[in-house]
């Protein structure tokens, strides 16, 4: 696996494999990898001739300082793990490399960016899609895979590329959890003992308040997963939200959705985390 830390030598290098004919798969992460990613990478194996993978934490799109200076960073250990999985190239770049000068690029993506996550981290989703456009440029990628964790993202990046009408497949994934319903997150490692015990009850009361849709509307629904929720003293929780998947406008009708979802938010101690689950209509 070659590892590139400027845009020049990974653009030499995806040229070269152009050259040959052959398709390339992406991965964009923000690194302290975990077996989510890699089963990314496997698939982007799987469905790509070369698999390229970006480590890189994206300042831009953070609103909150103490949470980009806490975030997680095992370089060594990522480019480990990235050789073990059969990862072509790493592309780890600087801040410096990335944005030489001051970035003031703004995109709007309507109600997309609105809701949920847009809500509660204003400006998130505007840096999100800053790097995720440069890294695009940058590698050029046929196809780029996304976790489902990260949903309001996945369609975000979605929108992007659509406005942007770039020739860019995007390949959404299933959320990858640790045995007892985590979903996989790199923040998990910040959590103590006593709050990694707790941290399945987000999955287990999503997946409990999703089985109820026969007898509950989405309102019903809605609340009894925040009833549930504040059983647990430990859990601030942010948001519940059920949306319909495309347009992620909240439903109060099941009627009005084909493909819905049920959406999380909360603190756990230091950790922001989120998750989602399928609600089969």
């Amino acid at each position: 696996m070659k590892v590139f830390n400027f845009i020049v030598d990974i653009q030499r290098f995806v040229e070269d494999k152009r050259n040959e004919g052959l398709k390339i798969g992406f991965v964009p992460t923000m690194g302290a990898l975990h077996e989510g990613h890699l089963s990314l990478i496997n698939r982007a194996k799987k469905e790509n001739d070369i698999v390229v993978c970006s480590v890189f934490v994206n300042p831009v799109q953070f609103n909150n300082p103490a949470d980009l200076e806490k975030y997680p960073r095992t370089p060594e250990l990522d480019i480990e793990k990235l050789q073990s999985a059969g990862c072509d190239a790493v592309f780890m770049p600087s801040v410096e490399e990335m944005y030489p000068e001051k970035v003031d690029d703004h995109y709007d993506f309507g109600d997309l960016e609105r809701v949920m996550e847009g809500a509660c981290r204003p400006g998130h989703f505007n840096g999100v899609a800053i790097v995720v456009r440069k890294l695009f440029e940058i590698v050029t990628p046929d196809r780029a895979y996304f976790g489902e964790k990260d949903f309001q993202q996945l369609a975000i990046i979605k929108k992007m590329v659509n406005i942007l009408q770039m020739n860019i497949e995007i390949m959404p994934c299933p959320i990858v959890r640790e045995n007892d319903g985590l979903a996989m997150s790199s923040r998990n490692v910040r959590l103590n003992a006593e709050e990694r015990a707790l941290a399945p009850k987000i999955h287990s009361v999503l997946k409990s308040a999703s089985s109820k849709l026969n007898t509950m509307s989405p309102q019903e629904m809605k609340d009894y997963a925040l009833s549930k929720y504040a059983e647990i003293k430990e859990f601030e929780v942010e948001y519940v939200e059920i949306t319909d998947e495309n347009n992620l406008r909240s439903l109060n009708d099941w009627r009005d959705s084909n493909h819905a979802r049920i959406f999380v938010a909360l603190q756990l101690g230091p950790v922001r985390l989120i998750d989602n689950v399928r609600i089969l209509i």
